[in-house]
């Protein structure tokens, strides 16, 4: 076939594409082009050239150039592709403002969503743009989960720090990314890739932990695991004789389970302290606390026993080796199968009248593996004497040790592992559909409107399958089918069931009706030839969330679930009128060839919490050519979510440590008094194996707006043509959080002040515990707390030159941190405590001094290109006793990619990320987010090797 054919029949290939998906689009109503892409052409005088107009994030202002007054981190699709990642947020991720959320390694608690949390203030605090528009809400934790963005679209993400509420309204506390997609696309695209991990197991530190426990672990290479495969389909064209564009895409990705089991560095749990394998006392033999009754039915704790089974099913007391090693069979990375498809379609049909659709889809589907279930002490239940799970021996100990005779009841509290009936696991779907239709045209020479309505709903599902169901527990206790008092009595049969399921489901929705117009004011200052440009507008968007969970969900009779799961049901709206101005103050003066002040504003009017109002002012200079001078002042607020709203009040589980428990507790006698503690339950109280503790949950209706002040100062740099600095100093204060007292903090302030305000939210239970059953807990329900301060310094610098045949650039994205205080109650004096460079105070995320990407790249005129990248991670301080805890080291990673054109239409990208199979650092049960590691923030799984094959018409 002659090429002029081919041509010939794939122009008509694309025509036909782009006018179905035109067809459809407009048909249905629907239309969506990037607000933040309104390029076009207009001349800034008579003796100039045209030049694109763009519009830049945290702006609606139309500029020349992608320059911003707020410091702007800019991720190119080069940079997406060459990184080998088919998940956005490991992408994002590696970027130094940005911390690890919700991510595929994170399998207890995970929502099954992917987060972001830029400067690590909370993903609810991260504003999730596309093109410019809300991304909405993905699921229980009701922040945007970028799952849904395909990262073959990926055109660019936009990150700005420090509060752009007067642009967009709300969340944007911390600041904004913005994922600009690919509208403008021509053609057919196919990517192909697959990607797996690769580890080489050699920590002889947990080795050693394991073999002192007989603990089983992989040795060597166990080869390439974790392994996921994608396609992705782009294709796009113009219709109508020119006057529309339509780009559609489709993309499947597949991930591969990965267990904890198959890295030696997360085969077992590390104790509190790190100095050991730890576990849980819910073992396969089971632990259990045994006693009489009281005359109101409760076990009588001053003589109550902590004992086990020896191997003729004798009662003795527990071995603290009796502990099951939980790891192995949880997900380290869960699988996963992600299907996105979706189309952006614009149509000019007049200057006036330029209508646009946005349309995205996406389904996922994930399972999140957790260790089996068991009977987790969560509930008493009297046994009789006579019960035919009792053999004499037993009966004779119940008689010599509690005084109980034939006719009397024993209470007890049982930890047992459900290892006959295999792992819990949570099937997690979401299904999220996005859809944006808005017009924009031009209403004069100067002035341009743009009118649109999204709508994005995401329904989810969590069912949660074969964890035990309590009242199968008792009532096979009560029959004498659940052999727990016989040493390995407990058959499959029996173990099948005692489970259940637990369904939960829901659905956020989001309502965004927008509109501005902007233009120049036709008039300028004296000193300044550009007029003054503005941006008036107005919004409305109405966020609705609903949870409802079943009856197993709603009562708590999972055992393994930590107390119940309520409904949840609430919406709020919220009304706004915002505006901007560009002021040229002074042009082409001597040292001050630009002057330039924005302003910003927002009024926003909450059904729920009242009004706010949010502001900006920046300022540019450009004193000389190759410098400019920026600086900015933002107040940004973010109101309450709904589930922070109305979230009924629920039982669940916190991490940490009860200072009041152990044989040897860190407070004195007199402040676990403080606490609730008597004075003999001082030093005989049990801590939690697992390091689990009961808390009450909840929502507030009466929860304020969380308010924030930023401001920046910055310069731009070009020293040479070919390098290009930014720098930026950025401060961040924010108070009246939302968020909760922390159970670690509500102990230790209320055993050290006996202040109410603390000491009100502990409740000891059973023993004076705050784990066993559901008597203990702490409270933590939502209040406005006191806030965060932030203060950093962002360095980027970009460099290209001609190199031989081809073209040397390098890239450098840093942030140096002087601060990350938290004011964790607000109102008290010394309880503030700063995270940077410290992860053990309070259970601070790490935040290193200082981190940074580097990338050098070399493009030949040939046909390939190699890339190198550096990720570095400074050294974060801990404890400083010479424990695991002492201090994290700092950790480089080094990745090569190569990309090679193997014919016009093909391209192959080969790539190794960490190609040194460093293996992430290990800490301690106390701190771990998941498998002894910061998961998902480091790297996690060790050597990343990745292939992706390109073809294109």
């Amino acid at each position: 076939m002659s090429k002029e054919l081919m041509k010939l029949r794939r122009t008509a290939l694309l025509g036909s594409a782009a006018t179905l998906l035109a067809s459809f689009a407009l048909g249905a109503g629907a239309s969506g082009a990037y607000a933040q892409d309104q390029a076009a052409a207009k001349k800034a005088d008579s003796k100039t050239m045209e030049v694109e107009e763009v519009v830049v994030t945290g702006s609606r202002i139309v500029r020349k150039d992608l320059d911003s007054t707020s410091p702007l981190a800019v991720t190119t699709s080069a940079d997406v592709k060459l990184s080998g990642f088919t998940k956005v947020e490991d992408m994002m991720n590696s970027l130094p403002q940005i911390e690890a959320a919700q991510t595929s390694f994170i399998s207890n608690g995970a929502t099954g969503t992917a987060t972001l949390d830029l400067r690590g203030m909370g993903p609810q605090r991260t504003l999730v743009l596309v093109n410019g528009r809300r991304l909405q809400p993905g699921g229980l934790s009701q922040a945007p989960d970028i799952n849904q963005i395909p990262a073959a679209l990926v055109e660019r993400a936009e990150v700005i720090t420090g509060g752009a509420s007067a642009t967009y309204g709300a969340d944007a506390v911390a600041g904004v990314v913005n994922f600009v997609m690919k509208q403008d696309f021509q053609g057919i695209e196919i990517t192909a890739g697959i990607d797996g991990y690769q580890h080489n197991n050699r920590n002889s530190y947990i080795q050693g932990l394991m073999d002192a426990r007989g603990f089983s672990y992989p040795k060597g290479s166990n080869g390439i695991g974790g392994t996921t495969y994608s396609v992705d389909l782009t294709m796009g064209g113009d219709f109508a004789d020119g006057k529309g564009h339509a780009t559609a895409y489709a993309t499947w990705r597949k991930v591969d389970p990965f267990l904890e089991g198959e890295r030696d560095y997360s085969s077992c749990a590390l104790s509190s302290s790190g100095t050991s394998c730890g576990g849980s006392a819910n073992a396969i033999i089971p632990n259990m606390y045994i006693g009489s009754l009281l005359s109101d039915g409760s076990i009588n704790w001053d003589t109550a026993q902590w004992l086990s089974l020896d191997s003729n099913s004798n009662f003795i007391p527990s071995p603290s080796s009796n502990r099951y090693n939980y790891a192995p069979v949880n997900h380290f990375m869960r699988p996963d199968e992600r299907w996105t498809l979706g189309t952006f379609v614009n149509y000019e049909i007049n200057d006036t009248f330029k209508p646009y659709m946005e349309a995205m889809f996406m389904r996922d589907r994930t399972e999140a593996q957790i260790a089996e279930s068991g009977t987790f002490f969560a509930e008493q239940y009297n046994i009789s004497y006579d019960s035919p799970l009792i053999n004499d021996a037993q009966r004779q100990y119940l008689t010599d040790n509690f005084g109980l005779h034939s006719g009397d009841q024993f209470g007890t509290y049982i930890g047992k592992r459900n290892v006959e009936g295999g792992p819990r696991s949570n099937l997690i779907n979401h299904d999220a559909m996005r859809i944006v239709v808005g017009t924009k045209g031009n209403l004069s020479d100067t002035w341009t409107y743009d009118a649109s309505f999204m709508y994005g709903s995401t329904t989810f599902t969590s069912a949660y399958i074969n964890d035990f169901y309590a009242p199968n527990i008792t009532a096979a206790l009560a029959n004498g089918t659940y052999h727990v008092f016989t040493y390995n009595g407990v058959t499959s049969a029996e173990a099948d069931a005692l489970t259940g399921t637990a369904v939960l489901e829901g659905i956020t929705k989001e309502y965004v009706a927008n509109g501005y117009v902007t233009g120049d004011l036709g008039v300028s200052l004296p000193s300044a030839e550009d007029p003054i440009q503005v941006v008036l507008g107005a919004e409305y968007r109405k966020e609705v969330f609903e949870s409802r969970s079943d009856t197993v969900y709603e009562k708590g009779q999972l055992l393994g679930q930590g107390g119940p799961t309520a409904s949840v049901a609430g919406s709020y709206n919220v009304k706004e009128i915002f505006g901007e101005a560009v002021v040229p103050l002074v042009q082409d003066a001597e040292f001050a060839q630009n002057l330039t002040l924005e302003l910003a504003g927002r009024y926003s009017d909450y059904n729920t919490s009242g009004s706010t109002e949010t502001y900006k002012v920046a300022m540019s200079w450009k004193p000389v050519d190759r410098i400019e001078f920026k600086a900015s002042y933002n107040r940004a607020v973010r109101a309450p979510n709904v589930n922070e709203l109305y979230s009924p009040q629920y039982q669940g589980l916190w991490g940490g440590d009860d200072p009041c428990a152990g044989s040897s507790p860190t407070l004195t006698q007199a402040q676990c008094a403080n606490t609730g503690v008597t004075a003999a339950q001082y030093g005989n109280i049990s801590a939690s194996p697992a390091s689990q503790y009961n808390s009450i949950y909840g929502g507030n209706p009466d929860l304020k707006p969380e308010v924030a002040d930023s401001w920046t100062v910055g310069a731009v740099v070009n020293p040479i043509d070919a390098l290009t600095v930014r720098v930026d100093l950025w401060d961040i204060k924010m108070t009246d959080a939302i968020s909760t007292i922390s159970q670690q903090v509500a102990i230790q302030q209320c055993g050290e002040t006996g202040l109410a305000q603390f000491c009100d939210l502990i409740h000891r239970g059973n023993a004076g515990t705050l784990w066993l059953g559901y008597s203990g807990y702490v409270t933590a329900t939502n209040i406005n707390t006191g806030g965060q301060h932030l203060r950093g310094l962002d360095v980027a610098a970009d460099y290209s030159t001609e190199l031989g045949s081809g073209t040397l650039n390098a890239k450098l994205s840093g942030t140096y941190m002087f601060k990350k205080e938290v004011d964790p109650v607000g109102g008290l004096t010394g309880d503030q405590y700063d995270c940077v460079s410290d992860y053990t105070t309070n259970s601070c995320f790490p935040q290193p001094k200082w981190r940074h990407t580097m990338t050098v790249s070399y493009q030949s005129d040939s046909f390939w290109s190699v890339t190198g990248k550096w990720r570095y991670f400074g050294r974060v301080g801990g404890k400083g006793d010479g424990s695991i805890d002492d201090h994290i080291a700092a950790q480089s990673y080094f990745d090569l990619k190569a990309a090679f054109d193997v014919t016009p239409n093909v391209g192959l990208l080969v790539g190794v990320n960490n190609i040194f199979d460093k293996e992430p650092p290990l800490v301690g049960g106390s701190f771990s987010t998941n498998a002894n590691t910061f998961a998902g923030y480091y790297d996690t799984l060790g050597r990343y090797l990745h292939a992706s094959v390109t073809v294109s018409f």
